[in-house]
């Protein structure tokens, strides 16, 4: 029986969601049983005996058990096998890890153990470094477990992108926070609501605060929170979950804290960068034959900056509630734009729209506000022929009739997108290199447009 499926049952026989956490310490033992050879088996025997008709199910704590030597494990053995096997046992795995303890671990701990299940606090290295949003675990794990073990953040090398406020905040939340060898390392009993102003606007400290407050006893209000529509699909999802958030797309936001958050089904809005990428991919392309491309499963009402530059590139939009439809026939006109928050142009779209002017008829100015380093891709793009010049944060993009081919290296996630776009519209064949940056934010990107008729494909 699957885990999910045998949980639901004993909750149904004991009409209970009770679980008892048998944290055993042998001095904590009561003295007729500290008497004994094997204190903690009639101790842990007790507890379950008194309980199994009340609770539906049992966590063990795994690493005490494991630190306390050979002795422990054993009385471990047996304090498994003592459970009702209509009950679940959940295996703590403190120094198990998110991703890895899934597979190999977690199945060793049910041979061994009849596990039902494996908890973990911990998201090491190897996952975090390749995608910077793994933070977004923090906040989540320290308010539902008590704490959390998080590796710093990787991700795009596009400038300094601390998570000092992500830190602030959860201290603010009560959370004690230290950095231990590369990790973040973040413990809390009980979360407490609380009044945190944000130095700054970051998308991922508003959902990780947003997260991590939904548990906090009382209520937590975030001042100068994102208010992009990644955080209100995020807050629709919890409140489905049972979380009481409102104000989300604000820069105010009122968590009040819940005991526990439920199931729901929840469909993730439309990806709303990939979105802007194919339909800039599209536009460039108009410049050497009728481009007319329909995008469904979109949400262009979250792309109002996006689709104000690109009509004034001259493309002509046609949008639906979820649908865009984008047609091009001739070269585009160059556009200049300013990087700022939602609702403001996005900071993820500045390199595609770079691509786009540097085929473009005129001369269109780039100005990065979010990131001091994220021109990175102007090299790559000047080795296809582009003309550009850095400015300080501006890029002075001078069109050209046309590109040429060459091999290129992606540096960042957004930077590839616009090296395959410019590879569309330049003459013979041009290699992206690293693509591995591409496969963190596309999905198949290469089928797709060679569905539109691009001639492309992975070659490793």
């Amino acid at each position: 029986m699957a885990f999910v499926e045998k949980l639901r049952e004993a909750q149904r026989q004991t009409r209970s969601r009770l679980v008892l956490r048998l944290d055993l310490a042998a001095n904590k033992v009561p003295l007729p049983l500290a008497r004994t050879d094997d204190p903690l088996l009639p101790f842990a025997q007790a507890l379950i005996d008194a309980t199994r008709d009340v609770v539906c199910g049992y966590v063990l704590d795994l690493a005490y058990f494991l630190a306390d030597g050979a002795a422990s494990v054993i009385a471990l053995e047996r304090i498994a096998a003592y459970v009702p096997a209509d009950r679940v046992i959940v295996f703590d795995a403190r120094f198990g890890h998110v991703g890895a303890s899934a597979p190999a671990y977690a199945r060793a701990t049910r041979e061994a153990f009849r596990a039902d299940a494996v908890t973990s606090t911990e998201a090491p290295y190897e996952l975090v470094k390749t995608m910077r949003a793994s933070i977004l675990v923090l906040g989540p794990l320290l308010a539902r477990f008590g704490r959390a073990r998080v590796s710093l953040p990787g991700g795009c090398a596009i400038g300094a992108r601390p998570v000092d406020q992500h830190i602030k905040g959860l201290e603010l939340l009560g959370a004690t926070i230290r950095i231990d060898h590369g990790y973040l390392v973040a413990e809390a009993p009980r979360l407490a609501g609380t009044r945190i102003v944000t130095d700054m606007v970051t998308v991922t400290g508003t959902e990780n605060l947003m997260m991590a407050a939904c548990l906090a006893a009382g209520e937590t209000v975030i001042e100068n929170a994102a208010r992009e529509p990644e955080v209100v699909d995020l807050a629709n999802c919890l409140n489905a979950m049972g979380a009481r958030i409102r104000g989300a797309g604000s820069d105010r936001i009122v968590i009040e804290g819940v005991p526990r958050l439920g199931g729901a089904r929840h469909r993730v809005m439309p990806d709303r960068i990939e979105t802007g990428t194919f339909l800039v991919a599209a536009a460039a392309t108009g410049a050497f034959g009728a481009a007319d491309v329909l995008l469904r499963g979109a949400a262009p009402d979250t792309l109002d900056a996006v689709l104000d530059k690109l009509r004034e590139s001259g493309a002509t939009l046609d949008s639906q509630r979820d649908s865009v439809r984008v047609r091009m026939n001739r070269r585009p006109r160059a556009v200049s734009l300013r990087t700022a928050p939602y609702p403001a142009f996005p900071t993820d779209m500045q390199a595609q729209f770079m691509a786009l002017d540097a085929i473009a008829d005129g001369v269109g100015r780039v100005t990065e506000t979010i990131f001091e380093n994220r021109f990175m891709h102007v090299l790559e793009l000047q080795r296809l022929g582009a003309h550009i010049a850095i400015e300080g944060n501006t890029a002075v993009v001078q069109g050209v009739p046309a590109l040429s081919g060459a091999k290129v290296m992606a540096t960042d996630l957004r930077a590839s997108a616009s090296l395959v776009i410019a590879g569309l519209v330049a003459s013979g064949e041009t290699i992206v290199d690293r693509i591995y940056h591409l496969d963190r934010g596309y999905d198949r990107m290469e089928q797709r447009l060679a569905v539109l008729g691009a001639r492309i494909e992975r070659v490793k």
